[in-house]
């Protein structure tokens, strides 16, 4: 009988223990809610990971605010800054021409402005999932959304 009871209790404590972290959250710099981040694809983008205390049991989130310094943030407001990332963060700096607005293939926004034909190769691509945007941009997410209106 007390095995019968210490499985149900171990069954809800580990019930207990599981956590459902929210997929917005509200940036600690400027306010504004952003979109989770896997730790998987903020640790590709640290300056230097092996530095970075990481707390395994919050969720980050990614900031793209350009006034903002904060690319990515956790949940207890911990903020990573762009001083604290390897390369410049296109959609932050989208003034500046030679920025990426797709780290897959390396497309600059002067790309993207000056021929069309690119975004649909990335489309292209993209369909045939020969992109790795959960790592490469620092969104997570695909880029395709983020490329300049024409």
């Amino acid at each position: 009988m007390s095995d019968c009871c210490s499985t149900s209790n171990s069954a809800n404590a580990n019930k207990a223990q599981t956590r459902i972290a929210p997929n917005k959250h509200i940036c600690p710099t400027n306010g504004k809610p952003y979109t989770k981040v896997s730790e998987h694809t903020l640790f590709h983008h640290l300056k230097h990971p092996w530095l970075w205390n990481a707390n395994t049991t919050q969720s980050y989130y990614f900031c793209d605010d350009p006034t903002c310094t904060v690319v990515y943030f956790g949940e207890d407001d911990s903020i990573i800054e762009k001083s604290q990332v390897r390369n410049t963060i296109g959609i932050k700096e989208q003034d500046n021409d030679n920025e990426l607005v797709c780290y897959c293939f390396g497309v600059t926004f002067a790309d993207a402005r000056k021929n069309n034909a690119i975004k649909n190769y990335v489309v292209d691509m993209t369909k045939q999932k020969k992109c790795a945007c959960d790592i490469r941009n620092p969104s997570g997410r695909c880029c395709l959304k983020d490329f300049p209106k024409t």
